[in-house]
């Protein structure tokens, strides 16, 4: 739900990779290999830390739209159009997968406020406007919260994950999760790390804010930490399945 960097410079043209078919898979990404390989369907490199860290005990080696584009991919930007993060989310994995020729895990996600009727919901990186930065964000977000007293400031995370590998053993087929972690909004931002909202995410039981935690605090405890949980058996199961079939 970010906004795509411009690419490097230093990387293959648009008549070299105009289409990721038409060119060899680089060896680090073929499907053949005896290691699985995932692609991460987003260019947030949060995300990306996240999602691999959440991932660390795997034996599956993962690769972000930065990655490979970086190893010749051209892969087309996805439009965010949908009124849910499973929406949005089915929508990123199912076409990254087409135009990589790799299973790809997509996330939505996302802050719901109640005291702004669950927004900014599907909107929330790009609330303070069609490139807007955390900061900018947050601020939006400071101050349509302004008026709103601390016990009316409730709010959640939510992620939605999906696995989609058309061309493989899934088909039209996904693999779905969910995760949500509640909290309260701050009126002014606490800590450092993180991305997004992290800075005014405060988790009462914790004592702090996801920006105040460190990455693998938050991992335990995330939106994107429980729908993983509830995804990553079937996973596992998955990729066995599916390098059955690629190698059959």
């Amino acid at each position: 739900m970010t906004s795509r960097p411009a690419k490097d410079s230093g990387g293959p043209n648009q008549s070299e990779a105009s289409n990721w078919s038409d060119h060899p898979i680089p060896t680090r990404v073929d499907v053949e290999s005896s290691i699985p390989r995932l692609v991460f369907a987003t260019r947030n490199r949060g995300k990306v830390a996240e999602l691999r860290q959440l991932l660390r005990d795997l034996r599956i080696e993962v690769f972000s739209l930065h990655d490979l584009e970086a190893l010749g991919a051209n892969v087309s930007d996805v439009v965010e159009d949908g009124d849910t993060f499973l929406a949005n989310a089915t929508k990123k994995a199912r076409q990254v997968s087409r135009e990589t020729g790799l299973p790809a895990l997509a996330d939505d996600s996302g802050l719901e406020v109640d005291a702004l009727g669950g927004g900014p919901g599907v909107h929330s990186a790009r609330y303070a406007g069609t490139g807007a930065s955390d900061a900018d964000n947050n601020t939006r977000l400071l101050h349509a919260l302004r008026d709103v007293p601390d016990n009316r400031r409730s709010a959640r995370f939510r992620s939605s994950l999906v696995l989609a590998d058309p061309t493989g053993p899934m088909g039209d087929e996904l693999m779905t999760a969910e995760g949500v972690c509640e909290c309260r909004i701050l009126d002014r931002p606490r800590g450092s790390g993180g991305f997004g909202y992290d800075p005014l995410f405060y988790v009462p039981e914790l004592g702090a804010t996801f920006a105040e935690l460190g990455i693998g605090t938050k991992n335990h405890r995330s939106h994107r930490a429980r729908a993983m949980a509830a995804l990553k058996p079937r996973l596992v199961g998955y990729f066995h399945l599916a390098k059955t079939a690629r190698s059959g």
